[in-house]
């Protein structure tokens, strides 16, 4: 029996040593938002990222401040953390 994630953590790790963690409710809403906002900009150019918990609250952020992503998934309940 295979376990589905309720959520994704996604983990930008920023070129200044920051971290910021945001969630996205499936793998491919990640994948849009990343084909679609981060990889199609300049690098920069200030691009949001949604937070996931928040409604209508955005991380702005530039492309080229990102220098790496880790991608988690979440099989916990959200009231759980």
């Amino acid at each position: 029996m295979s376990r589905i994630p309720r959520r994704y953590a996604v983990h930008l790790h920023m070129s200044g040593g920051q971290t910021q963690s945001v969630t996205f409710a499936t793998l491919e809403a990640f994948q849009e938002w990343y084909g679609g906002v981060l990889t199609a900009s300049t690098s920069d150019t200030f691009v949001n990222v949604p937070i996931a918990d928040m409604e209508g609250e955005y991380l702005v952020v530039r492309p080229s401040a990102v220098i790496g992503i880790h991608v988690e998934p979440r099989f916990n309940a959200i009231d759980d953390e």
